[in-house]
């Protein structure tokens, strides 16, 4: 076999390559959402990902697009799992309650769309244009639910379904912020059933 050869096989070989694209992804949300962009290093990430720096860029391409790739995973993780709430129960209301308690119990994990928020604001089209197009989805789940909700007696019928669902959504958003800045488990219970009886 000659040099030129074994040249080759290598370089198949290592074309061929394959791990875990989703494994590696979740690995770095979990970084961005303790230490967000602009304190995550690539070593931080090649480290937590497993993977070498080569492949990390092959594969995700720069730090920024792997940062948006890993907010849209996160994002479109936590929206199926609001969808997957808001669907228990007998009742419209107890999935809306449900929503809120998941929310209550995770509080104190960091939310990496919260984070990228807080961190560029609406600076950044790409991040703002994503933030939207999944946030509408939620909104439009939320709404339609707190309707169902009315039409079964359990909300108020005056309250505009759509100004109802931003509502939770900011609650949400608040309940998470006060976990971060360190309220107790009885101040966060306290804030969604709040956010709950507020819609009555």
């Amino acid at each position: 076999m000659t040099d030129r050869s074994i040249i080759v096989i290598m370089r198949d070989m290592a074309r061929n390559k394959e791990f875990d694209v989703e494994g590696a992804l979740d690995a770095a949300i979990g970084v961005f959402r303790l230490h967000g962009y602009a304190g995550t290093s690539a070593s931080m990430l090649i480290i937590a990902m497993g993977i070498g720096r080569q492949s990390l860029y092959d594969t995700f391409g720069d730090k920024w697009q792997l940062y948006c790739a890993a907010v849209r995973r996160y994002s479109e993780l936590e929206c199926a799992a609001h969808f997957t709430a808001l669907n228990r129960g007998p009742r419209a209301i107890d999935g809306i309650r449900t929503m809120i308690e998941r929310i209550v119990i995770e509080a104190r994990q960091p939310c990496l769309g919260i984070n990228s928020l807080s961190e560029f604001g609406n600076a950044n089209p790409e991040l703002v244009s994503l933030r939207e197009g999944i946030g509408n989805r939620l909104r439009k789940a939320i709404s339609n639910k707190i309707q169902d909700a009315q039409v079964q007696g359990d909300i108020a019928p005056q309250l505009d379904a759509g100004h109802a669902a931003g509502f939770l959504i900011a609650n949400i958003a608040g309940i998470r912020l006060s976990a971060r800045g360190g309220a107790g488990d009885a101040e966060l219970r306290a804030l969604g059933h709040l956010a709950i009886s507020a819609l009555r």
